[in-house]
């Protein structure tokens, strides 16, 4: 993948019409958005643009931008959109994605963390012995770690738990992204995670 598709992927922070955090997009998504017209593109002024006046503001070499046929256009990393008044979600869906998120990617057993290839999910109790799937007994777990425990219970083979699993009252994105922001521009828009 080339810069420029690095560039599509990256995050952009989404913002609800009140200016609170919602949810985190790509860069390929908030184009989209605020061509609809269904968002507006905030700079590091917090000026907000539609997507006409976005597309020819000047690109600075400290800017991250995509390259199109006859011009630059500079890369959005906060929208704001423009009739979405609800506040953002608090009930948080039981996923994969969610489960790496709470355990910052690190696996439970041995401590140490990974990249997602080399993740997987564990059932602390099995299911084999009636074990749930659910934020309690679901946890993040490195493919050697997984492979040791099997079947059986953690204490059964030696293994210990680094951390109980529970289920999380933060939105885990954003929870990950307060504590390491990826731009400097986000930083007033979350200022209940990152401290």
């Amino acid at each position: 993948m080339g810069l420029g598709g690095l560039l599509l992927t990256s995050p952009v922070l989404v913002l609800n019409r009140s200016y609170l955090p919602v949810t985190v997009t790509s860069v390929r998504r908030a184009l989209v958005l605020l061509y609809q017209g269904h968002a507006r593109a905030l700079c590091e002024q917090y000026r907000d643009y539609e997507f006409w006046d976005w597309i020819g503001l000047k690109v600075e070499h400290h800017h991250d931008c995509l390259g199109l046929i006859d011009r630059k256009v500079r890369v959005p990393r906060i929208l704001r959109l423009s009739h979405y008044d609800r506040m953002p979600a608090r009930k948080i869906r039981f996923s994969r994605q969610n489960v790496f998120l709470r355990d910052n990617h690190t696996c439970q057993y041995c401590g140490i963390p990974q990249a997602k290839i080399h993740l997987n999910l564990d059932h602390v109790v099995p299911r084999s012995r009636g074990g749930m799937t659910n934020w309690e007994n679901v946890v993040c777990c490195c493919l050697g770690c997984n492979h040791r425990k099997g079947g059986f219970l953690p204490h059964e083979v030696g293994m210990q738990l680094k951390r109980h699993p529970m289920k999380p009252d933060w939105v885990p994105l954003l929870d990950r992204l307060g504590r390491s922001i990826h731009f400097q521009e986000w930083k007033p828009f979350l200022p209940m995670l990152a401290g």
